[in-house]
């Protein structure tokens, strides 16, 4: 496929084309780009009750961003095969703008399903230059000029002619996320795209893409284990463990009301606590708590006999010097403004966040306490806390 003269005399017809009619957007306003219902999966072979993902509910609304965070193994990648057809779900459904693709007796293969996929490792041809890998996926008798639009919008326009082996790590993680867009997909599938790349390249694409998406009107599903990454861009963020979707829901959410301790202890790095619930007081190996709210019910992920659990920041915590104590500072880390120290206390790895100012030594040690007045919250049942 020949490569258009100078990309710029593109521009107005690709916008009409990358935006979808006001018809047909009014049309969609309520379809959600993608829902997935009781979906299961387990891999050939595996063992009865090795579920890789179990009743997975979710929905991506027009437009919108979703993050899937989670430890290695927890089923996020599986969860993109599934969505882009490459699995079949056990059970369960999955419907991509509005249409059934998988589940109740339907299959729809991978390429009918009008999803993109931008992959970890950028699978770029090495043997097509950018023009044509971005042209790829285009249907026959599609207008090349969307493809024109995106490669400039990515700021690949001039690069037209290069070969993959010719770009930096950057400008072929753009012409990955072009080829992905150029067909004009709904949905765009995203599996850890900024992971090989620098951090300072990585910081900028991931700032852009939520508005390039927006720009194409697809929604996007992002795969990644960096949380600040998710928390940053990301409308909402599914937090995965074991297969189990815990929560799903916007950034400020996440951090204000933790649904599960995995929750809190996987995005905020929080300090956990075996407690005894007597009442309104909860009780800590390093100190009391009052409860400051109501009880609600557990969270769907809870599992009946969860240990009682209190979730505490690395900054509601005090030290204090002593030889004999039992909290023993076992590293720390440097943060620009703080030190995040890590601390054995009575068999419990704890991490507490201290100003530059006080300098603890490796293997000192002293008597951890909760600070006064510190914020924290109580598991299974997720009841706010003050400590006393």
């Amino acid at each position: 496929m020949a490569c258009p003269a100078p990309v710029t005399a593109l521009h107005t017809a690709a916008d009409s084309i990358a935006t979808p009619s006001l018809s047909s957007a009014a049309a969609r306003v309520d379809v959600d780009h993608l829902r997935l219902t009781d979906l299961w999966h387990r891999y050939a072979g595996a063992a009865d009750g090795a579920w890789t993902l179990r009743g997975i509910d979710l929905r991506l609304a027009p437009g919108e961003l979703v993050g899937l965070l989670g430890p290695s193994g927890c089923g996020k990648t599986t969860l993109l095969r599934l969505i882009a057809g490459f699995e079949q779900p056990a059970r369960g459904e999955v419907a991509i703008d509005g249409r059934l693709v998988a589940g109740s007796g339907r299959w729809l293969e991978p390429e009918r399903r009008g999803v993109g996929m931008v992959f970890q490792d950028y699978a770029l041809f090495p043997h097509l230059d950018a023009w044509s890998n971005a042209c790829f996926g285009l249907r026959r008798g599609q207008d090349p000029a969307r493809a024109a639009w995106l490669m400039d919008l990515l700021g690949l326009g001039g690069l037209e002619r290069r070969y993959p082996h010719e770009l930096s790590g950057g400008q072929r993680q753009r012409l990955a996320l072009a080829r992905a867009l150029a067909p004009g997909p709904a949905l765009v599938l995203l599996d850890e795209p900024f992971s090989n790349l620098d951090v300072e390249v990585r910081l900028r694409l991931r700032s852009e893409l939520p508005e390039v998406l927006a720009r194409c009107g697809a929604g996007g599903l992002l795969v990644t284990h960096d949380p600040e990454e998710a928390l940053a861009i990301c409308d909402r963020v599914g937090v995965l463990r074991e297969g189990v979707l815990h929560q799903c829901a916007s950034p400020r959410d996440l951090v204000d009301r933790p649904a599960t301790a995995f929750v809190g202890r996987f995005l905020l790095q929080g300090n956990l606590l075996p407690a005894q619930h007597d009442g309104e007081i909860v009780t800590t190996p390093l100190g009391r708590l009052a409860c400051t709210g109501p009880a609600g019910d557990p969270p769907p992920a809870a599992v009946a006999g969860d240990p009682t659990e209190v979730m505490v920041g690395d900054q509601a915590l005090q030290f204090e010097a002593d030889p004999d104590g039992p909290a023993v500072v076992c590293g720390r880390e440097f943060l620009g403004r703080d030190w995040r120290y890590r601390i054995r206390c009575d068999h419990l790895p704890l991490q507490l966040r201290l100003p530059l100012g006080r300098d603890l030594a490796s293997g000192q040690r002293g008597h951890l306490r909760l600070m006064p007045g510190e914020p924290a919250r109580l598991f299974p049942c997720g009841r706010p806390l003050v400590a006393l």
